[in-house]
């Protein structure tokens, strides 16, 4: 039997607060009456899951599979409880499950799908509260759940293609950080006796020394340079969350040889799908606006949809403040330019973010081609330092003692 917590008033004035089984709602009401207690709130007690999902992390394809599967229930007039507990019953992660279940008691109890969705953040982001809420108020809710799915699953499908194409290149990164950090800590102070006399004479070559400096550098401190590590980017990530973190990362990406381009066609194609998709389901162009900024992913990008949809209650069209912002290309705004004036804009928009898609994914090729070869050079340039600067001065004393 669900939980509830209470706020009632004695007959004295006094109030009291805690938790009681029952039934239902109308239940624990009749429970306080019986107790001579005037109920002051009383609502369904709802347990911290944030702890659970931290340990328990629900992956994105889980996600978007329950809300395909929440669309197809709704499409085949199964009603909206019903179709939330047959997602509570076919979950079988234990965290989802739980979250499901939650939601399903909220909507219970009266809030709408998007409000009961707002409540997981870490689960269900903006975007797809925003898109479920203009689907609740435009009367396509079942469409809107399809859509956010497989928009859902076209990231996922991108993160993996990513991630897969990075595994190696992040291999050899780790390796070779890991074969530079045991050599300079272990390895090289072996040598450090031999090159005594020639340290007392001042003959050392300059990379032996920067080497032997590094080396017991590292050996004394180097517990604390890793703690340092560690506590600036956890800093550096805390402070990326500010509103001024996050312009000038964004900013900062975008401009990024080749990665730049990547970053800013990636931003660009999840604002145009998410406009054009809300604009094809009949949601006001002010509204979308507000809810496809959000899903652009990059701050910069975002204050400029916002300032466009502020134009556009003054009178201007789309086109023109977008296109001060200098963010999106020429081409891709002489598109919108003329699908807004044969208003044509919802399928032009999607068809951009299509094309956006395979620009990034061919790109994204041209970047792991390239990460390989410049990895491996940085990896052998490091470990010929390191084994020049042990070798000169062998070949130094080898030549004294000729």
């Amino acid at each position: 039997m669900p939980e509830f917590a209470y706020t009632a008033r004695k007959p004295t004035g006094e109030d009291v607060a805690g938790v009681m089984t029952a039934a239902s709602k109308r239940e624990a009401l009749a429970m306080l009456k019986e107790r001579s207690l005037f109920p002051v709130r009383v609502e369904t007690a709802r347990r911290d899951l944030s702890a659970w999902r931290l340990t328990q992390r629900i992956k994105r394809d889980l996600i978007a599979t329950s809300l395909t599967q929440l669309s197809d229930l709704l499409n085949n007039g199964v009603p909206l409880l019903g179709a939330l507990d047959v997602l509570c019953e076919q979950a079988t992660h234990p965290a989802l499950k739980e979250v499901l279940a939650d939601v399903r008691n909220r909507v219970a109890e009266g809030a709408g799908l998007d409000e009961a969705f707002s409540a997981h953040p870490q689960v269900f982001d903006e975007l797809t509260v925003s898109m479920v809420r203009a689907g609740s108020e435009g009367a396509f809710l079942e469409d809107a759940l399809k859509r956010t799915a497989d928009f859902m699953e076209l990231q996922q499908e991108l993160r993996s293609r990513v991630a897969g194409a990075m595994a190696y290149p992040a291999f050899l990164a780790i390796a070779g950080t890991l074969v530079t950090i045991v050599l300079i800590v272990f390895f090289v102070p072996k040598f450090a006796e031999l090159f005594d006399q020639l340290r007392a004479d001042n003959a050392l070559p300059t990379p032996t020394i920067t080497l032997l400096w590094l080396s017991d550098f590292l050996g004394r401190y180097g517990v604390l340079v890793a703690m340092a590590f560690v506590g600036l980017i956890y800093a550096i990530r805390r402070w990326m969350q500010t509103d001024q973190g996050r312009t000038i990362v964004d900013r900062w990406k975008i401009q990024l040889p080749i990665f730049g381009t990547i970053f800013l066609y990636g931003a660009i194609s999840r604002f145009c799908r998410v406009l054009g998709t809300l604009l094809k389901n009949g949601v006001p162009l002010l509204k979308a606006l507000a809810i496809s900024s959000q899903s652009a992913g990059n701050k910069l990008l975002a204050d400029a949809i916002n300032e466009s949809a502020q134009n556009i209650s003054a009178g201007d069209a789309l086109s023109k403040p977008l296109a001060a912002c200098g963010l999106i290309p020429k081409p891709i705004m002489a598109m919108i330019t003329v699908a807004e004036e044969s208003n044509n804009l919802e399928n032009v928009l999607i068809n951009v973010a299509d094309g956006l898609d395979r620009k990034v994914s061919r790109q994204l090729d041209l970047m792991v081609r390239m990460i390989e070869p410049v990895l491996l050079l940085v990896m052998g340039s490091v470990i010929l330092f390191v084994i020049v600067a042990l070798l000169l001065p062998v070949f130094e004393m080898s030549a004294t003692l000729g």
